[in-house]
């Protein structure tokens, strides 16, 4: 399968352009990141993109969604309900559950709120896009627009995205891949929600209140993300740029 990638310089989010072999119908997948790059890999592969598949409704995943569609007119743009709202030019809904067959590529869409309430993961032969949900050795944060819930993130990664096989490619929302066996292995959310790693029990201030720090993790950017505790018991996915840990 071909998957070609362009990286955002400053929002470091991806965007895909997908294909099963040169010379066909392909898909794009979110629309962040530089387009040129995309356009010359469409030249050199032959490709004509009849899709534009979005895992959510963000800025930096949305941005160049204009110039895709200057490009290419004719594709598609879909998105999960919740999200297609957001998005002015998504022509259709990317139903959970849905299956849809581009030249030679089957996708299923995965849904996979947390990050926010539409989110899909998109699952296409030997490689998952998770957009914002799952990252290398980090997870996706619950405070951004349209967030729902900690619990909901868990379940998205460890019942969804980690029960696939584990030599799937994961092909995340920001910076670099990885894959399902690496991510069971070595992320540490994963790794203390599997109880192979305790977790933390000091006391911090978190977006201006005082809650228990369980994990504080490299996230993709080289900054931090923190999974924190509030004094009810509820749990929580936080920048790390938003917790002080108490002396």
């Amino acid at each position: 399968m071909i998957v070609e990638r362009s990286l955002h310089p400053q929002f470091v989010s991806n965007t895909y352009l997908v294909a099963d072999s040169p010379g066909g119908e392909a898909f794009v997948v979110d629309a962040g990141g530089p387009l040129e790059p995309l356009f010359e890999a469409a030249e050199r592969q032959r490709l004509t993109p009849s899709h534009i598949l979005l895992t959510h409704h963000h800025y930096d995943h949305v941005c160049e969604l204009e110039g895709l569609l200057a490009r290419w007119p004719d594709a598609r743009v879909l998105a999960h309900p919740l999200e297609r709202e957001h998005v002015e030019r998504a022509s259709a809904d990317l139903a959970p559950g849905a299956q849809l067959q581009v030249g030679g590529v089957r996708i299923e869409a995965l849904h996979t709120p947390g990050h926010t309430a539409g989110m899909v993961s998109l699952h296409a032969a030997d490689q998952v896009f998770t957009g914002d949900t799952l990252f290398r050795e980090s997870v996706g944060g619950v405070r951004a627009p349209g967030h729902t819930t900690y619990a909901d993130l868990k379940r998205s990664i460890m019942d969804t995205l980690l029960t696939l096989p584990p030599q799937t490619t994961i092909r995340p929302g920001h910076t670099d891949p990885s894959t399902v066996e690496h991510e069971w292995e070595h992320n540490p959310f994963v790794r203390i929600w599997r109880g192979l790693d305790p977790e933390g029990e000091r006391p911090c201030t978190a977006l201006g209140q005082p809650a228990t720090l369980v994990l504080l993790a490299t996230d993709y950017d080289g900054g931090r993300k923190a999974w924190v505790r509030w004094p009810d018991g509820a749990d929580d996915i936080v920048p790390g740029s938003q917790v002080r840990v108490g002396d």
